[in-house]
Protein backbone atom coordinates (compact mmCIF):
# COMPACT_ATOMS: atom_id res chain seq x y z
CA UNK A 1 0.00 0.00 0.00
CA UNK A 2 1.46 3.23 -1.29
CA UNK A 3 2.06 6.02 1.91
CA UNK A 4 -0.52 9.00 2.31
CA UNK A 5 0.59 12.44 0.94
CA UNK A 6 1.35 14.66 3.69
CA UNK A 7 3.66 17.21 2.29
CA UNK A 8 3.20 18.72 -1.27
CA UNK A 9 5.06 21.02 -3.13
CA UNK A 10 3.27 23.28 -5.40
CA UNK A 11 4.57 24.48 -9.07
CA UNK A 12 2.77 27.73 -9.99
CA UNK A 13 1.97 30.57 -7.83
CA UNK A 14 -0.18 32.52 -9.35
CA UNK A 15 -4.27 33.20 -9.43
CA UNK A 16 -4.96 29.85 -8.62
CA UNK A 17 -2.00 28.25 -7.39
CA UNK A 18 -1.41 30.30 -4.84
CA UNK A 19 -4.93 30.37 -3.19
CA UNK A 20 -4.74 26.35 -3.38
CA UNK A 21 -1.28 26.62 -1.83
CA UNK A 22 -2.99 28.72 1.58
CA UNK A 23 -5.65 26.27 1.79
CA UNK A 24 -3.20 23.13 1.66
CA UNK A 25 -1.57 25.03 4.19
CA UNK A 26 -4.57 25.18 6.63
CA UNK A 27 -5.84 21.59 6.16
CA UNK A 28 -2.59 20.97 7.52
CA UNK A 29 -0.23 20.02 4.88
CA UNK A 30 3.72 20.51 4.65
CA UNK A 31 3.77 22.47 1.81
CA UNK A 32 6.51 23.57 -0.14
CA UNK A 33 6.63 25.52 -3.02
CA UNK A 34 8.42 26.74 -6.33
CA UNK A 35 7.88 29.70 -8.79
CA UNK A 36 9.95 31.22 -11.75
CA UNK A 37 9.67 34.17 -9.85
CA UNK A 38 10.87 34.03 -6.18
CA UNK A 39 8.60 37.39 -5.13
CA UNK A 40 5.72 35.10 -5.79
CA UNK A 41 6.14 32.99 -2.90
CA UNK A 42 6.38 35.47 0.15
CA UNK A 43 3.05 35.67 1.60
CA UNK A 44 3.36 31.62 1.23
CA UNK A 45 6.62 31.55 3.09
CA UNK A 46 5.53 34.06 6.17
CA UNK A 47 1.90 31.58 5.98
CA UNK A 48 4.62 28.63 6.44
CA UNK A 49 5.52 26.95 2.98
CA UNK A 50 8.76 26.25 2.57
CA UNK A 51 10.88 27.19 -0.56
CA UNK A 52 12.24 24.69 -3.20
CA UNK A 53 15.44 25.68 -5.89
CA UNK A 54 13.52 23.40 -8.55
CA UNK A 55 10.73 21.40 -9.60
CA UNK A 56 13.06 18.30 -9.04
CA UNK A 57 14.05 19.32 -5.61
CA UNK A 58 10.31 19.40 -4.64
CA UNK A 59 9.62 15.76 -5.89
CA UNK A 60 12.57 14.62 -4.25
CA UNK A 61 11.43 16.44 -0.28
CA UNK A 62 7.78 15.59 -0.74
CA UNK A 63 5.24 13.04 -1.17
CA UNK A 64 3.49 14.65 -3.74
CA UNK A 65 3.92 17.46 -6.51
CA UNK A 66 1.09 19.72 -7.84
CA UNK A 67 1.25 21.83 -10.78
CA UNK A 68 -1.11 24.47 -12.00
CA UNK A 69 0.88 26.75 -14.77
CA UNK A 70 -0.68 27.84 -18.08
CA UNK A 71 -0.05 26.15 -21.14
CA UNK A 72 1.14 22.68 -22.76
CA UNK A 73 5.16 23.29 -22.88
CA UNK A 74 4.92 25.03 -19.31
CA UNK A 75 3.59 21.46 -18.24
CA UNK A 76 6.69 19.57 -20.13
CA UNK A 77 8.88 22.00 -19.08
CA UNK A 78 8.32 21.81 -15.29
CA UNK A 79 7.62 17.74 -15.48
CA UNK A 80 9.99 16.88 -17.58
CA UNK A 81 12.26 19.34 -18.50
CA UNK A 82 15.57 20.07 -16.66
CA UNK A 83 15.69 20.18 -13.16
CA UNK A 84 11.72 19.00 -13.34
CA UNK A 85 10.00 16.93 -11.57
CA UNK A 86 10.91 13.93 -13.25
CA UNK A 87 14.74 14.13 -11.60
CA UNK A 88 14.30 14.19 -8.33
CA UNK A 89 11.23 11.58 -9.01
CA UNK A 90 11.21 8.55 -7.03
CA UNK A 91 8.94 5.13 -6.85
CA UNK A 92 5.64 6.24 -5.01
CA UNK A 93 5.82 10.05 -5.99
CA UNK A 94 2.16 11.66 -6.65
CA UNK A 95 1.58 13.86 -9.17
CA UNK A 96 -1.06 15.86 -10.11
CA UNK A 97 -1.55 18.49 -12.86
CA UNK A 98 -4.19 21.71 -11.93
CA UNK A 99 -3.33 22.77 -15.57
CA UNK A 100 -5.89 23.33 -18.42
CA UNK A 101 -3.67 21.52 -21.60
CA UNK A 102 -4.36 19.27 -24.36
CA UNK A 103 -5.38 15.35 -23.25
CA UNK A 104 -2.00 14.03 -25.33
CA UNK A 105 -0.07 16.25 -23.19
CA UNK A 106 -1.20 14.97 -20.00
CA UNK A 107 -1.02 11.26 -21.55
CA UNK A 108 2.57 12.02 -22.60
CA UNK A 109 3.76 13.28 -19.30
CA UNK A 110 2.13 10.62 -17.50
CA UNK A 111 3.36 8.08 -18.74
CA UNK A 112 7.25 9.33 -18.75
CA UNK A 113 6.54 9.97 -15.14
CA UNK A 114 5.33 6.20 -14.99
CA UNK A 115 8.60 4.89 -16.01
CA UNK A 116 9.78 6.54 -12.56
CA UNK A 117 7.45 4.87 -10.56
CA UNK A 118 5.44 8.26 -9.92
CA UNK A 119 1.15 7.84 -9.87
CA UNK A 120 -0.04 10.66 -12.10
CA UNK A 121 -3.44 12.65 -12.10
CA UNK A 122 -4.35 15.10 -14.99
CA UNK A 123 -6.98 17.30 -12.61
CA UNK A 124 -7.91 20.33 -14.09
CA UNK A 125 -10.66 22.68 -11.94
CA UNK A 126 -13.38 24.81 -12.78
CA UNK A 127 -14.82 27.85 -10.52
CA UNK A 128 -12.13 30.20 -11.24
CA UNK A 129 -9.77 32.89 -8.51
CA UNK A 130 -12.80 33.24 -6.11
CA UNK A 131 -13.51 29.18 -6.44
CA UNK A 132 -9.77 28.87 -5.21
CA UNK A 133 -9.58 31.35 -2.72
CA UNK A 134 -12.67 30.03 -1.05
CA UNK A 135 -11.73 26.51 -1.35
CA UNK A 136 -14.72 25.10 -3.31
CA UNK A 137 -13.75 24.33 -6.81
CA UNK A 138 -14.82 21.29 -8.86
CA UNK A 139 -12.00 19.07 -9.86
CA UNK A 140 -12.75 16.95 -12.35
CA UNK A 141 -9.33 13.94 -12.50
CA UNK A 142 -8.13 11.14 -14.50
CA UNK A 143 -5.73 8.41 -13.48
CA UNK A 144 -5.69 5.01 -11.74
CA UNK A 145 -8.08 4.67 -8.93
CA UNK A 146 -5.24 4.21 -6.86
CA UNK A 147 -3.47 7.65 -7.55
CA UNK A 148 -7.24 9.36 -6.91
CA UNK A 149 -7.68 8.13 -3.61
CA UNK A 150 -4.35 8.98 -2.40
CA UNK A 151 -5.02 12.47 -4.03
CA UNK A 152 -8.89 13.30 -2.63
CA UNK A 153 -7.41 14.60 1.05
CA UNK A 154 -5.77 17.09 -1.15
CA UNK A 155 -8.31 17.35 -3.40
CA UNK A 156 -10.86 17.91 -0.01
CA UNK A 157 -8.42 21.01 0.46
CA UNK A 158 -9.34 22.68 -2.57
CA UNK A 159 -12.47 21.53 -3.44
CA UNK A 160 -16.05 21.08 -3.37
CA UNK A 161 -16.73 18.45 -5.94
CA UNK A 162 -14.17 16.07 -6.67
CA UNK A 163 -14.56 13.80 -9.28
CA UNK A 164 -13.00 10.44 -11.14
CA UNK A 165 -13.73 10.66 -14.41
CA UNK A 166 -11.78 7.91 -16.17
CA UNK A 167 -8.05 7.13 -17.26
CA UNK A 168 -5.33 9.24 -17.82
CA UNK A 169 -5.90 12.13 -20.21
CA UNK A 170 -9.71 12.12 -18.81
CA UNK A 171 -9.77 14.73 -16.56
CA UNK A 172 -8.54 16.94 -19.25
CA UNK A 173 -11.53 15.65 -21.54
CA UNK A 174 -13.80 16.65 -19.09
CA UNK A 175 -12.57 20.18 -18.88
CA UNK A 176 -12.60 20.98 -22.24
CA UNK A 177 -16.15 19.87 -22.67
CA UNK A 178 -16.91 22.25 -19.70
CA UNK A 179 -14.83 25.37 -21.03
CA UNK A 180 -17.07 24.39 -24.09
CA UNK A 181 -20.18 24.93 -23.05
CA UNK A 182 -18.91 27.88 -20.81
CA UNK A 183 -17.88 29.56 -23.90
CA UNK A 184 -20.36 28.87 -25.75
CA UNK A 185 -22.98 30.00 -23.08
CA UNK A 186 -20.79 33.03 -22.99
CA UNK A 187 -21.37 33.83 -27.08
CA UNK A 188 -25.16 32.82 -26.21
CA UNK A 189 -25.42 35.81 -23.46
CA UNK A 190 -23.69 38.53 -25.44
CA UNK A 191 -25.84 37.81 -28.37
CA UNK A 192 -28.55 38.13 -26.67
CA UNK A 193 -27.95 41.32 -24.60
CA UNK A 194 -26.62 42.93 -27.96
CA UNK A 195 -30.14 41.69 -29.83
CA UNK A 196 -31.73 43.20 -26.72
CA UNK A 197 -29.88 46.99 -26.27
CA UNK A 198 -30.75 47.46 -30.53
CA UNK A 199 -34.09 47.26 -29.62
CA UNK A 200 -34.27 49.29 -26.45
CA UNK A 201 -34.66 46.73 -24.21
CA UNK A 202 -32.27 47.67 -20.99
CA UNK A 203 -29.67 45.03 -20.28
CA UNK A 204 -30.37 44.88 -16.87
CA UNK A 205 -34.13 44.53 -17.13
CA UNK A 206 -33.57 42.05 -19.43
CA UNK A 207 -30.99 39.74 -16.94
CA UNK A 208 -33.41 40.05 -14.27
CA UNK A 209 -36.18 38.55 -16.33
CA UNK A 210 -33.66 35.64 -17.79
CA UNK A 211 -32.41 34.90 -14.27
CA UNK A 212 -35.69 33.68 -13.29
CA UNK A 213 -36.80 31.20 -16.29
CA UNK A 214 -35.11 28.62 -18.08
CA UNK A 215 -32.33 30.54 -19.35
CA UNK A 216 -30.99 30.81 -15.90
CA UNK A 217 -27.56 29.47 -15.09
CA UNK A 218 -24.22 30.58 -13.02
CA UNK A 219 -22.90 31.54 -16.08
CA UNK A 220 -25.77 34.11 -16.43
CA UNK A 221 -25.30 35.63 -12.97
CA UNK A 222 -21.86 36.10 -12.70
CA UNK A 223 -21.13 37.25 -16.56
CA UNK A 224 -24.44 38.99 -17.88
CA UNK A 225 -24.01 41.93 -15.66
CA UNK A 226 -20.22 42.23 -16.49
CA UNK A 227 -21.34 42.98 -19.93
CA UNK A 228 -24.62 44.70 -19.21
CA UNK A 229 -22.21 47.19 -17.14
CA UNK A 230 -18.88 46.98 -19.11
CA UNK A 231 -16.97 46.03 -16.61
CA UNK A 232 -13.92 43.87 -18.16
CA UNK A 233 -11.59 44.08 -15.66
CA UNK A 234 -10.00 40.53 -15.74
CA UNK A 235 -11.63 37.35 -13.64
CA UNK A 236 -10.40 35.11 -15.89
CA UNK A 237 -8.66 36.37 -18.52
CA UNK A 238 -10.17 35.90 -22.16
CA UNK A 239 -6.79 34.77 -23.71
CA UNK A 240 -7.42 31.94 -21.54
CA UNK A 241 -10.89 30.54 -22.56
CA UNK A 242 -9.20 31.34 -25.88
CA UNK A 243 -6.41 28.80 -25.28
CA UNK A 244 -9.37 26.22 -24.00
CA UNK A 245 -11.75 26.52 -27.04
CA UNK A 246 -8.64 25.73 -29.19
CA UNK A 247 -7.89 22.74 -27.35
CA UNK A 248 -11.56 21.57 -27.09
CA UNK A 249 -11.53 22.17 -31.54
CA UNK A 250 -8.36 19.95 -31.66
CA UNK A 251 -9.88 17.17 -30.02
CA UNK A 252 -13.34 17.16 -31.34
CA UNK A 253 -10.61 16.85 -34.82
CA UNK A 254 -9.08 14.29 -33.84
CA UNK A 255 -12.51 12.28 -32.64
CA UNK A 256 -14.46 13.48 -36.01
CA UNK A 257 -17.19 15.55 -34.28
CA UNK A 258 -18.54 18.77 -35.55
CA UNK A 259 -18.87 20.96 -33.13
CA UNK A 260 -20.52 24.43 -35.08
CA UNK A 261 -20.90 26.95 -31.93
CA UNK A 262 -17.41 26.02 -30.48
CA UNK A 263 -16.15 27.07 -34.13
CA UNK A 264 -18.48 30.52 -33.62
CA UNK A 265 -17.24 30.97 -30.24
CA UNK A 266 -13.45 30.67 -30.63
CA UNK A 267 -13.81 33.25 -34.13
CA UNK A 268 -15.23 35.74 -31.50
CA UNK A 269 -12.38 34.80 -29.00
CA UNK A 270 -10.11 35.33 -31.57
CA UNK A 271 -11.55 38.29 -32.43
CA UNK A 272 -11.26 39.65 -28.95
CA UNK A 273 -7.70 38.91 -28.78
CA UNK A 274 -6.47 40.60 -32.09
CA UNK A 275 -8.58 44.04 -31.11
CA UNK A 276 -6.57 44.07 -27.47
CA UNK A 277 -8.66 42.25 -25.29
CA UNK A 278 -6.77 39.23 -24.33
CA UNK A 279 -6.08 40.34 -20.61
CA UNK A 280 -9.33 41.16 -20.48
CA UNK A 281 -12.68 39.60 -18.47
CA UNK A 282 -13.98 37.22 -21.24
CA UNK A 283 -17.02 39.27 -20.86
CA UNK A 284 -15.44 41.52 -22.73
CA UNK A 285 -16.63 39.10 -25.98
CA UNK A 286 -19.20 42.06 -26.33
CA UNK A 287 -17.62 44.13 -27.52
CA UNK A 288 -16.50 42.39 -30.32
CA UNK A 289 -20.00 41.58 -31.39
CA UNK A 290 -21.00 45.45 -30.53
CA UNK A 291 -18.35 46.75 -33.31
CA UNK A 292 -18.10 44.19 -35.51
CA UNK A 293 -14.93 43.23 -34.13
CA UNK A 294 -13.36 45.90 -35.99
CA UNK A 295 -10.25 47.04 -34.11
CA UNK A 296 -10.99 50.28 -34.52
CA UNK A 297 -13.78 50.50 -32.42
CA UNK A 298 -11.73 49.62 -29.28
CA UNK A 299 -12.29 47.31 -26.84
CA UNK A 300 -13.94 47.51 -23.14
CA UNK A 301 -13.97 51.45 -23.22
CA UNK A 302 -10.66 51.57 -24.20
CA UNK A 303 -8.64 54.45 -27.02
CA UNK A 304 -8.79 52.94 -29.95
CA UNK A 305 -5.22 51.44 -30.87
Amino acid sequence: MTAPVRSVGMIGLGAMGAPMARNLLKAGFAVSVWARRPESARLLVEAGARVADSPAALARDCDGVITVVTADADVRAVLLGPRGVIEGARPGLLAIDHSTIAPSTARACAAALAERGVDCLDAPVSGGEVGAIAGTLSVMAGGSAQAYARAEPLFAAIGRTRVHVGDSGAGQVAKAANQLALCVTLQAIAEALCLAERHGCAPRALLEAARHGLAASRILEVMGPRMADGDHRAGVESRLHWKDLRIVLEIAREAGVPLPGTALATQSFSALQAAGGAKLDSSALITVLRTGGSRSAGVAGEPAA
